[in-house]
């Protein structure tokens, strides 16, 4: 019993310090961010999946067979997560305001690939926009640059 009481703390102590092997990359938080609000509606249009290849491709330079195997961790991660922190507090760490608006409208251009945009969708980014630290008057103005992209 004591064993596994320490190994419980050991743990925690280790993923207090970052020494986690399960370690997510910046780019792969990006990606469960994104997947998130292209799962929101149910619906797995193939022009949000096109969508989200598009922006990890050029956002990130990757591959088209690295963007595949980050999208399908990234699937993996979204429908196993019980909240967005561990995603957005890897962006809120490496990236500055105007990046995190940068992803902000990069969700913005997911939800609307399909063109529709679900109010579940819309509910999903404003709280990712919350926990990046956007003001209100930040998350109006990336929808509407998104809108504007749209036309």
């Amino acid at each position: 019993m004591l064993t596994k009481l320490r190994h419980f703390f050991t743990f925690f102590d280790s993923e207090k310090d970052g020494n986690s092997s399960t370690e997510i990359s910046l780019e792969t938080a990006c990606a469960v961010l994104l997947c998130e609000v292209m799962r929101a509606d149910g619906i797995f249009a193939e022009l949000e999946q096109e969508k989200l290849k598009h922006l990890l491709m050029k956002q990130f330079s990757l591959s088209a067979d690295e963007v595949l195997a980050i999208i399908e961790q990234a699937i993996h991660l979204s429908e196993n997560a019980s909240d967005f922190y561990q995603f957005t507090s890897k962006v809120n760490k490496h990236y500055s305001l105007e990046q995190r608006k940068k992803i902000v409208n990069l969700l913005w251009q997911v939800a609307y690939a399909d063109g529709e945009l679900a109010n579940i969708e819309e509910h999903i980014i404003r709280k990712i926009a919350d926990l990046l630290h956007l003001r209100h008057d930040e998350y109006i103005e990336t929808k509407i640059r998104a809108q504007s992209n749209q036309k």
